[in-house]
């Protein structure tokens, strides 16, 4: 038994992996565009620029039917929290190294846990408790004290992107249960290209031709790595999937050293051991849970 689950289990690690490196590598050139257009721009040409492949794929899996039957109100709450979290992302990583970055977004895992509890009535027991609590003192370690005072906005723009993306995956585990997956990516990515869009607008920078290349890899790094993290969960079970996402700490750091010359330092280390471990045993008491309920 366990070895013809094997190949499956494998297969859906690679993807996993392939899907943390695809939007590392988006990132990465998400952090070169933000030089030179404000973050709201940005955020709008990711989305743009994914919008073609992802609803290629779409129409090509799907249909046109599925994209049109949806609860427009969920879709328009999570393009709100979408564009707020790609605007807010973005403006952090044009100010810190990406491992830092990450490091900090890190807390995610543990607020969508902790919101669990308020928005979908699940059950978190006192040790999931400590666990996210341990997890928080990991972001105070890293928003240590520094000449700016006590945070940086753009620490507390990574948190917002964090909250945002949190508040964005409770409604994913809503709307999954009458949606397609192929209509929530579609509809995020329009709601984002057009409302970052918007919000844009006044302070519009003319792109330059040199820059199209990379709004374009941003493009299908961005269409690819959603894709196989679907994939991945779609293969694999999220106790067993989900710890990979962690491994985004890993390319942070090989491309702050390679394109910007930076290596986080013994405090950035620490703080972000700290919520990677508190969030590996959140994904291993949510197992040991899911068993008890499924023996």
């Amino acid at each position: 038994m366990p070895t013809s689950r094997n190949p499956h289990r494998n297969r859906a690690m690679l993807t996993m992996l392939v899907a943390v490196a695809m939007f590392a590598m988006m990132d990465a050139g998400l952090k070169q565009l933000s030089t030179h257009y404000p973050p709201f721009q940005v955020a709008s040409l990711r989305g743009a620029a994914s919008l073609p492949l992802v609803l290629a794929w779409a129409l090509a899996t799907s249909g046109i039917r599925p994209l049109l039957r949806v609860r427009w109100s969920l879709h328009l709450l999570r393009g709100v929290l979408g564009v707020a979290m790609m605007a807010t992302f973005v403006y952090a990583v044009s100010k810190l190294p990406l491992s830092t970055t990450y490091s900090v977004f890190f807390v995610a895992p543990l607020l969508i846990t902790a919101l669990s509890v308020p928005l979908l009535g699940e059950k978190v027991g006192p040790r999931r408790w400590i666990a996210i609590a341990i997890g928080l003192v990991g972001v105070l370690v890293l928003l240590r004290p520094t000449g700016e005072g006590l945070i940086s906005v753009a620490a507390l723009a990574v948190l917002v992107a964090a909250v945002m993306y949190a508040i964005s995956a409770i409604t994913v585990r809503i709307l999954a249960r009458t949606d397609s997956t192929q209509s929530m990516m579609v509809w995020l990515m329009v709601m984002i290209a057009l409302g970052a869009g918007v919000m844009a607008w006044p302070e519009w920078v003319p792109i330059q031709r040199e820059d199209l290349w990379l709004i374009a890899g941003i493009g299908v790094a961005g269409a690819l790595g959603q894709y196989a993290i679907t994939e991945a969960f779609r293969l694999g079970e999220a106790s067993l999937i989900a710890p990979l996402e962690y491994t985004a700490l890993i390319w942070g750091v090989l491309f702050d050293m390679t394109l910007w010359g930076v290596l986080p330092d013994a405090i950035t280390w620490v703080g972000a051991s700290i919520i990677v471990v508190s969030g590996l045993y959140l994904i291993r008491r949510e197992r040991v849970h899911v068993e008890a309920e499924h023996p």
